[in-house]
């Protein structure tokens, strides 16, 4: 049961800290091509641990092609959300071993 809630803690501050994240950051605050390539860093950082998400990857790539098309606002919000994803993704696969990387 301790466990169980824990868990539950967990996942409910994971997911207001992804929702906190994603509502401050905006295209004003961080170009294109800076979210992008922090986006890059936290998937790399989730592989290291085994915790990449599925669509993080399609989602670095989707930015990249926004931005090469001119739509430099629009691939900024999508690489962001694909940072929260590779942050979130090494959270959660640390947070479920016995080591506690992320402590």
């Amino acid at each position: 049961m301790l466990k169980l809630t824990k868990n539950l803690l967990l996942a409910s501050a994971l997911t207001l800290s992804a929702g906190t994240y994603l509502s401050t950051a905006s295209a004003a605050d961080m170009s294109a091509e800076n979210a992008i390539a922090a986006a890059k860093d936290a998937r790399k950082q989730a592989i290291a641990v085994g915790g990449e998400w599925r669509d993080t990857g399609k989602m670095i790539k989707k930015a990249e092609k926004l931005l090469k098309e001119g739509k430099a606002e629009e691939a900024t919000k999508i690489a962001q959300a694909a940072e929260a994803q590779g942050m979130l993704g090494y959270m959660q696969a640390t947070s479920q071993t016995s080591d506690n990387l992320h402590i």
